[in-house]
């Protein structure tokens, strides 16, 4: 009985291998009828590449990870084939220039020469932290970018030293101090972009795959660079030719790299991007729109080029030392802590047609951000003429709270932001307020 029941009603069992819900794929179905029958639903080769693949992609993906995630992967993982490339070069250059296979090198010059040149090195590590460091995570698409060119100067560098034997303690120092700042600006903002890859708090499962790939990029680029140093030892010209138009290229996929990224947290540019579109038309911009506004170099490289107006940020500063004020300053400075910010937790005041912003010490992540945006508007507001902190402090009632709502619509992380999360730079807090 129990039989023609199992006959009629046959048992089937599904195989599925993942280690995540998302990367879930069927590899055998099981049928009992009362016979046993297995059928396979893949082959060993697709169970082989699936494994494979394993090791350079995160687990889930591309379901956890964001849309930019693939496109700045490809682009990356090019440059730093090409930077392995020429690594070749360059070391191959460098080493020349110590002596080696030289008669006349000595071990304990050569040793000497490559002390001071790590030296150099460490100490523009650590200096380049001292002055830069909190302001990796804030633009980390431009100081990815130069972390990049300096990498490119540092090899530059080591590329010329064995045409200078006179200057070559400078040289291949100065190459490794630009090398120096290419470390800690390219690691930093490696974590930011992890964190901003993450969707699913899987930034060290990213950062391993990250490595992975990193390191087939490598072992490909030393085996290609053997190859071409080979072919052009003893011939200047082509070295040059090949070290030039490898620069060339990773320039560009560097830059096309950071194009890719649309990263939805705010920093000073993006706010001011999305402020004055939202008095302009009343919308908020989503960040794959902001990216293709945003500058991914210094700003100094790109007003001189341009005709446009320089963007509001530009003449905001957030922190500011009030014991710098002068007379007059000062007693504007008291007469707005007792009108028109009484009731909040900065000050804005106008110097030398800078808005600064004077943060209370027991201001918020909010306030910050508020503070910051208050000022964005008195500068839009007063391009050219008087300041009108009246006329600022009404559009900061009537549309502050719904420019915050949009921006979580638009996607901002507008829960970040308004966290201690959120990456903003004062310098100094001003105590507490008087009347």
């Amino acid at each position: 009985m129990e039989a023609s029941k199992m006959t009629k009603h046959p048992l089937i069992i599904e195989e599925w291998n993942g280690s995540s819900s998302t990367k879930l794929f069927k590899t055998a179905t099981i049928t009992f009828s009362p016979s046993l029958q297995i059928q396979r639903s893949v082959n060993g080769f697709n169970h082989v590449w699936r494994r494979f693949l394993d090791a350079f992609v995160p687990e889930g993906f591309p379901g956890n990870v964001t849309p930019d995630y693939v496109p700045f992967q490809v682009w990356d993982s090019l440059q730093g084939l090409s930077t392995y490339i020429r690594t070749m070069l360059s070391t191959q250059a460098l080493l020349s220039a110590i002596g080696v296979g030289e008669k006349s090198a000595t071990i304990i010059g050569a040793t000497f020469q490559w002390f001071l040149r790590d030296l150099t090195g460490m100490l523009g590590g650590i200096l380049f932290t001292l002055y830069q460091g909190s302001n990796l995570d804030s633009n980390a698409k431009m100081w990815r970018l130069v972390a990049d060119l300096m990498n490119d100067l540092g090899m530059l560098m080591d590329l010329l030293s064995p045409l200078f034997p006179s200057a070559f303690i400078f040289i291949v120092c100065l190459g490794s101090l630009s090398r120096s700042f290419t470390g800690v600006a390219s690691g930093a903002t490696r974590a930011a972009l992890t964190q901003h890859f993450a969707l699913q708090n899987n930034a060290a499962d990213i950062a391993a795959k990250e490595g992975s790939q990193e390191t087939m990029a490598t072992m490909i680029g030393m085996a290609l660079g053997m190859l071409l140093a080979r072919i052009t030892t003893e011939n200047p010209v082509a070295i040059w030719f090949s070290f030039l138009s490898l620069t060339m290229f990773h320039m560009y996929a560097n830059y096309k790299a950071v194009r890719c990224l649309s990263l939805d947290s705010l920093n000073f540019e993006r706010s001011s991007i999305l402020l004055q579109h939202f008095i302009e038309s009343g919308q908020v911009l989503s960040p794959k729109e902001v990216s293709t506004m945003e500058h991914v170099l210094p700003l100094w490289t790109t007003l001189r080029l341009s005709k446009s107006a320089k963007p509001l940020h530009t003449n905001v500063k957030l922190g500011l030392r009030v014991s710098t004020l002068d007379h007059s300053e000062m007693a504007n400075f008291l007469t707005s802590a007792g009108s028109f910010y009484n009731e909040a937790k900065y000050l804005l005041v106008e110097r030398k047609g800078t808005v600064s912003v004077v943060v209370h010490k027991d201001s918020t992540a909010e306030d910050i951000l508020k503070s910051y945006i208050h000022a964005l508007v008195v500068v839009n507001l007063t391009v050219g003429q008087k300041s009108l902190h009246l006329e600022c402090q009404s559009w900061m009632d009537k549309h502050y709270e719904s420019f915050v709502q949009k921006l979580k619509l638009a996607g901002w992380k507008a829960g970040r932001l308004l966290s201690h999360s959120i990456i903003w730079k004062a310098h100094w807090s001003l105590g507490e307020k008087t009347d």
